[in-house]
């Protein structure tokens, strides 16, 4: 359980970032990878990347040599070393950016970490569900990465960008869009209800109980803000329970799992891409309608909205905007989540990539988004 105590002042400055921070998606991904859990939401991840590393010609040993060499820094263990991600004030920073924060850690701090990691692979501890086996792997350069060789802090920047590109980078819409989505729905909690109700947004994973906010964890541990407040990181990749850093005397933050997006099928994109929701012909001709149009436009632009929301917008009766919505979910344009009384509607990838199809086309129902920019999928 990890207890992290609030005074008033934390209760001021808890952020929420409006994006995924790409390191902590490399790290939650490396983690992903050396595990079987979450088949249903990583299985087709997982697939993809292994037919990746398995890839023709040289291109498959150079993505295993980066998955190895990251590895070695993000074992599936009690500990990963803090500077790989380093946290942002006021939210998070693009890869690049990133990275140069990285490759800036002090030689003190490198070492100090460093030696905690050996400890940790020493001990052979490994987290829940590990699929790789339990060699003891050696830090990837680890004597010179520790003592803040220029080389060797080039190396790791490379093998971060690699393995962006190669293994997150063309996930990033999925990964977007479901954040947004759980963006705006906490976003909404926070504006009705304040920092108390986007607090309780976080059950079962975590339980507000003033001043104190109970994490599930994997060890018993209290994480005092002191008037340095909290930042909320939304994560693809991380799964089920929150995870923080490892020393309590950096920023306080606090990296949680947001909810996968069910799709109706898959099929593949093309070499080397992920696989992206299609739905059938059927469903797809029955929104060419001005009013099923209008609400997927709606629903995109708000991030989520209620029912009743939706059809004061579109000005449409309560029965006929349920019927709309419904024949949008069974396309896969939309998906619904129920909080309360209330059933809160979120647009998928495949509706945000409709929409903007249509605005490059110059296509918008009558009266509805004619000069607004069409919805994007990134929440940056």
């Amino acid at each position: 359980m990890l207890r992290i105590h609030f005074t008033a002042q934390d209760l001021a400055y808890v952020r929420l970032a409006r994006s995924p921070d790409p390191l902590w998606e490399i790290v939650c991904s490396l983690c992903r990878l050396q595990t079987d859990e979450g088949p249903l939401a990583f299985g087709p991840w997982r697939r993809a990347v292994a037919a990746r590393l398995r890839g023709p010609g040289g291109e498959g040993g150079g993505d295993r040599a980066v998955a190895l060499a990251l590895r070695s820094l993000v074992p599936c263990g009690p500990y990963i070393p803090d500077f790989l991600t380093p946290a942002v004030d006021g939210g998070t920073v693009d890869l690049r950016q990133g990275v140069d924060r990285v490759l800036s850690t002090p030689r003190s701090r490198l070492r100090r970490e460093l030696t905690l990691l050996t400890e940790s692979v020493r001990t052979g501890v490994r987290g829940p569900g590990a699929t790789v086996p339990g060699a003891r792997v050696r830090p990837f350069a680890g004597e010179p990465l520790a003592r803040g060789d220029a080389g060797a802090l080039r190396a790791l920047g490379g093998l971060l960008t690699a393995y962006d590109a190669g293994f997150v980078a063309p996930y990033r819409p999925w990964i977007d869009a479901a954040v947004a989505s759980d963006v705006a729905w906490r976003s909404r909690e926070l504006a009705v209800g304040g920092v108390r109700a986007l607090l309780e947004t976080f059950r079962p994973m975590a339980r507000w109980s003033p001043p104190v906010l109970e994490v599930t964890y994997p060890v018993e541990r209290d994480l005092h803000l002191a008037g340095r407040g909290l930042l909320l990181v939304p994560s693809y990749f991380c799964w089920r329970r929150p995870i923080t850093l490892f020393d309590a005397a950096l920023l306080p933050v606090l990296v949680y799992p947001v909810e996968k997006p069910v799709e109706p099928a898959l099929a593949p994109a093309g070499p080397g891409l992920p696989a992206v929701p299609v739905a059938s012909g059927a469903p797809l001709a029955r929104l060419l309608g001005p009013t099923r149009a209008a609400l997927l436009y709606e629903v995109a632009a708000r991030g989520c909205a209620t029912t009743s929301e939706l059809a004061l917008a579109v000005g449409c009766s309560l029965p006929n905007i349920s019927q709309q919505l419904a024949i949008l979910r069974e396309a896969g344009l939309t998906a619904c989540r129920k909080e309360g009384r209330c059933v809160l509607h979120l647009p998928t990838p495949l509706g945000r990539r409709l929409l903007e199809t249509a605005g490059a086309g110059g296509y918008w129902p009558t009266g509805v988004g004619a000069a607004a920019e069409p919805a994007t999928v990134s929440a940056r």
